[in-house]
């Protein structure tokens, strides 16, 4: 295994610019030479078992010596994450039990910000995939992508690298309303993304409270935060200006 001072972090500062930069196609000069005998630590967080070993082949295939983790929801992957430390990369699908939307990439890039996320989704729209780019993700594999496609994503990540599907433009983009919803959505902690599931699924504070395992006063503070944070003035504007960039993924129950 790697040292952990040597293990890549992410810096999810990045601006489209240059990540278009670092997702172009490597050239004979500059192809990846990440050591494939490097006992790499990776999860792969999906609910479809086929799909999971798809990922532990093209996984596999590249870096023999992988240890890998799998995880059928969100909650099997905080589990997971609070048991194992030092993980290198996270496989992640954006449909998977307990995550709405963006919702699980938010909540990972704001609990284990120095862990790269790769999204691994059926869906191919050029504006999903710019948004898990904004949202912090260090790349973009298509579920139709054949494996040798997928071993070399995970390993432009591993290398330090992000990776897109070539043909996508992260440069296009969504209008400046949307862009700074993206931006505020972005700063929610951990906490406050799973009270806005929560929200969206039409819960009570005090369902809420009973789930998390925390005071009422808390969820009050925490919804308040989360109402500040995105400009808007009641729980259901909060669900619908969320619902706005995740193409109605997210509940609009939340009277």
């Amino acid at each position: 295994m790697v040292d952990a001072g040597s293990r890549h972090r992410y810096d999810s500062t990045l601006d489209c610019g240059a990540i278009r930069d670092a997702c172009r196609p490597a050239s004979n000069e500059d192809r990846l030479d990440v050591d494939t005998t490097t006992s790499f630590r990776l999860v792969i967080a999906d609910d479809h078992p086929l799909f999971r070993g798809a990922l532990r082949e093209a996984v596999s295939r590249r870096f023999p010596s992988v240890e890998l983790f799998e995880a059928g929801g969100l909650e099997d992957l905080q589990a997971l994450l609070e048991r194992e430390s030092d993980m290198d990369l996270i496989l992640l699908d954006l449909t998977m039990p307990g995550v709405r939307g963006f919702s699980g990439l938010m909540y990972l890039r704001a609990q284990y910000p120095g862990v790269p996320v790769i999204v691994v989704s059926a869906n191919e729209d050029a504006s999903v995939i710019r948004h898990c780019m904004e949202f912090g993700a260090s790349g973009f594999i298509p579920k139709t992508a054949a494996v040798g496609t997928m071993g070399e994503a995970i390993a432009a990540v591993l290398e330090g690298r992000v990776w897109t599907p070539p043909d996508v433009d992260l440069d296009a983009g969504a209008d400046t309303e949307t862009k700074a919803l993206v931006a505020r959505l972005a700063t929610l902690t951990p906490q406050q993304v799973r009270v806005l599931m929560m929200l969206s699924e039409g819960l009570l504070n005090k369902q809420i409270a009973y789930e998390l395992g925390v005071s009422e006063a808390t969820v009050k503070a925490h919804v308040s935060a989360i109402l500040q944070k995105l400009g808007v003035e009641s729980r259901t504007q909060a669900v619908i200006a969320a619902s706005k960039i995740e193409g109605g993924t997210w509940s609009q129950s939340a009277g």
